[in-house]
């Protein structure tokens, strides 16, 4: 985002901001089009000679061509910065997330609690077993 951008706005004022923009380059893009389309049709026929008005012709779908090449990537930069605001202020789908994984990771520790009381269980029944059999063994020194 441009300097101006990063400044906190208020979410109407982005909306019709990022709103502008579409309408601008879309705008753009569609003039332009449409004069490389009259300079092709020979529309605007001067009094200069054939091969200056060639070459000026030329040298305005460049241009033309340009500002469309412009406009576009504007539009690509619009996209981009919609990505990036909904991806940083989309906090019901961010704290949903986070709800999830925190059931997610309860869950996992529930179980991981339970499968080691049952290990503990079954490691003080055969210590239990153990020590009575070294106790009650005649090989105890």
């Amino acid at each position: 985002m441009s300097a101006s951008r990063s400044l906190p706005q208020s979410k109407e004022a982005l909306l019709k901001s990022y709103t502008s923009r579409l309408k601008d380059d879309v705008k753009s893009m569609l003039e332009n089009f449409e004069e490389i389309v009259k300079l092709s049709k020979g529309e605007n026929e001067t009094q200069l000679q054939r091969m200056t008005q060639c070459e000026q012709d030329t040298y305005e779908m460049h241009v033309r061509a340009a500002n469309i090449v412009r406009a576009g990537e504007s539009l690509m930069k619009l996209v981009s910065d919609i990505k990036q605001y909904l991806i940083l202020n989309d906090f019901p789908s961010v704290n949903e997330a986070i709800t999830q994984n925190s059931k997610l990771f309860r869950t996992k520790q529930a179980e991981a609690d339970q499968k080691l009381t049952i290990l503990r269980d079954d490691m003080a029944a055969d210590l239990y077993d153990l020590e009575e059999e070294y106790y009650t063994s005649v090989y105890k020194s």
